[in-house]
């Protein structure tokens, strides 16, 4: 467990590395190309690029600062995998949203599921299998509310 994120943040490192050589780089084109262009392009994408270069400072100190770290980004990406590979999920479209923490967008998946069942679009099998695995991604999720735990224990009947 020690190891965990070495490869990450060395790949991190790596990329923070390129993408300051890249805006660095960028700044340097922009003056050798100055000629070329005129007044107000000039302007706009040096403008454009030290934006950039604000952003990038500005993520750079909050890794520093111990606000981000790239194993707690990666901890969501984590779990969604090991739900794959576990097979407690099989719709790609549930692991995705489980992975990116978006509990609004699985509860509108859970109502077009709904509704397409209403309509004879969605076979009852299938609609029982991925509302289970949406349900559970709720819960998994920390959506502790009495909707959730009541249409779980429907399924579950």
């Amino acid at each position: 467990m020690a190891s965990r994120g070495t490869t990450e943040t060395s790949k991190l490192k790596q990329n923070l590395e390129e993408q300051l050589d890249r805006l660095m780089q960028q700044l340097q084109d922009l003056e050798e190309c100055r000629e070329e262009l005129d007044a107000d392009e000039y302007e706009e994408t040096k403008k454009e690029t030290l934006e950039q270069l604000s952003e990038f400072n500005d993520s750079l100190k909050k890794i520093m600062s111990g606000d981000m770290t790239l194993v707690d980004e990666l901890s969501g990406m984590q779990l969604a995998i090991q739900a794959a590979i576990s097979q407690a999920f099989k719709t790609p479209e549930v692991i995705r949203m489980f992975a990116k923490k978006q509990p609004r967008q699985l509860r509108t998946r859970l109502a077009e599921m709904d509704r397409d069942l209403m309509v004879g679009k969605l076979p009852r099998d299938l609609y029982t299998q991925q509302k289970l695995e949406i349900l559970t991604a709720l819960r998994k999720l920390g959506e502790k509310d009495q909707e959730t735990r009541s249409l779980l224990l429907q399924v579950l009947k």
